[in-house]
C-alpha cells in the first residue's frame, strides 16, 4: 500500500479526533439531561426522608466513593492547604447551599418545575456578577434582559397555583440560586487546578458537614429506607454526583463561566417535561408567560 500523503492524518487518528470531538460536543446536552433529573430525584426522595439527613448520607457516601476512586487510580492529592480550602468552599456553595435549598423547598411542597425555573435564572445572575467582578460593562440589551428575566420569574412565582411550598419554598430556591451562582464564579477563579477526583472528594466531604449539623440540630433524623428512597439515593449519587457534577466541573474548566451558566437555562423546560409525565405537574398561563419573558431575558444577556 502507498504511504500516507505528506500533510494528511492517518485514518485511525482522524477517527479518534472525530470521536473525541463528538464526545465533547455531546457534553452540554448530556449534562443538562442528567442535571435535570436531580429535581426529580429530590421529589422521589423527600416523602421518605428529611432533606438535610438525606443529603448528609448522600454527600458522605459520594465523598467515600470519590476517595476510593482517587486512591485506586493513584490521583495526586494537593500539598497546598489553600487548594483544599478552595475546593471545600466550592463544595459548601455548590452542594451544601444549592442542593440544601432545593431539597428543603421540595420537602415543603415546592414543585420540581418551579424550583428548577427559579434556579434556571442563574445565567442572568452569573452574567451580572461576572460583569461586576471582572469589570466588564453590560450592554443595554443585557440590562434589558436582566430586567425581563427577573420580571419573568416574578410572573412564574405569582402564577404558582400548583407550585406549593409557599414563600418559604420560593426563598429557599432563591438561596439555592445564589449558592450555585457564586460557586460557579468561585470555582472558575480559584479551583480549576485540582484533580477532578480529588476535588470532588473534598467538595462532597465539606458539604456533608453542614448537612449533618443541620440534620442533628433542626431535624428529627427521619429517613425511611424504602425501595423508592434507596433508588433516589443511588440515582443521585451515581448519576448526579459522579456524572453530572463531574461534567459540570469539566465544562467550567473548558469554557467561559457565562457560557457554562447559560446551560442551566435549558434545565427548567426539561424538568417541566419530566415532572409532567412523572408527577402530573402543570404550570398556569401566568407562569408560562413568565417563562417566555425569562427566555427572552436570558437570550438578551447571553447572546453572542
Amino acid at each position: 500500500s502507498s504511504p500516507e500523503p505528506r500533510g494528511t492524518m492517518p485514518e485511525p487518528t482522524r477517527q479518534g479526533l472525530t470521536l473525541n470531538a463528538m464526545m465533547i460536543g455531546a457534553m452540554p446536552g448530556v449534562f443538562v439531561l442528567l442535571w435535570s433529573t436531580g429535581f426529580i430525584g429530590a421529589k422521589l426522595g423527600m416523602p421518605h426522608a428529611e432533606p438535610f439527613i438525606f443529603l448528609g448520607y448522600r454527600f458522605a457516601l459520594t465523598a467515600a466513593g470519590f476517595i476510593l476512586l482517587a486512591v485506586v487510580t493513584g490521583a495526586r492529592w494537593p500539598a497546598d492547604p489553600k487548594i483544599w480550602l478552595h475546593a471545600a468552599v466550592v463544595g459548601v456553595l455548590l452542594h451544601g447551599i444549592y442542593l440544601g435549598g432545593v431539597f428543603f423547598a421540595v420537602s415543603r411542597g415546592t414543585s420540581a418545575g418551579v424550583s428548577a425555573l427559579i434556579v434556571g435564572v442563574q445565567p442572568i445572575l452569573t452574567a451580572l456578577l461576572a460583569g461586576l467582578a471582572l469589570g466588564e460593562r453590560l450592554s443595554k440589551f443585557a440590562w434589558l434582559g436582566l430586567v425581563l428575566g427577573f420580571i419573568g420569574v416574578g410572573f412564574v412565582v405569582g402564577g404558582r397555583a400548583d407550585a406549593g411550598g409557599g414563600w418559604i419554598g420560593i426563598v429557599s430556591c432563591i438561596v439555592s440560586l445564589i449558592g450555585i451562582t457564586v460557586a460557579t464564579l468561585y470555582q472558575k477563579r480559584f479551583a480549576t487546578g485540582i484533580d477532578l477526583r480529588v476535588g470532588s472528594a473534598i467538595q462532597f466531604a465539606a458539604a456533608a458537614v453542614p448537612m449533618w449539623v443541620l440534620a442533628l440540630t433542626v431535624e428529627q433524623g427521619h429517613i425511611e429506607w424504602t425501595s423508592e428512597c434507596i433508588f433516589a439515593m443511588a440515582w443521585l449519587i451515581l448519576v448526579l454526583s459522579f456524572g453530572a457534577v463531574t461534567l459540570l466541573n469539566i465544562l467550567i474548566r473548558r469554557g467561559a463561566t457565562s457560557k457554562v451558566a447559560s446551560l442551566f437555562y435549558l434545565v427548567p423546560p426539561v424538568v417541566a417535561i419530566e415532572a409532567y409525565f412523572l408527577f402530573g405537574e402543570t404550570i398556569g398561563a401566568m407562569a408560562l408567560f413568565g417563562m417566555a419573558m425569562t427566555v427572552v431575558g436570558v437570550a438578551l444577556v447571553t447572546r453572542g
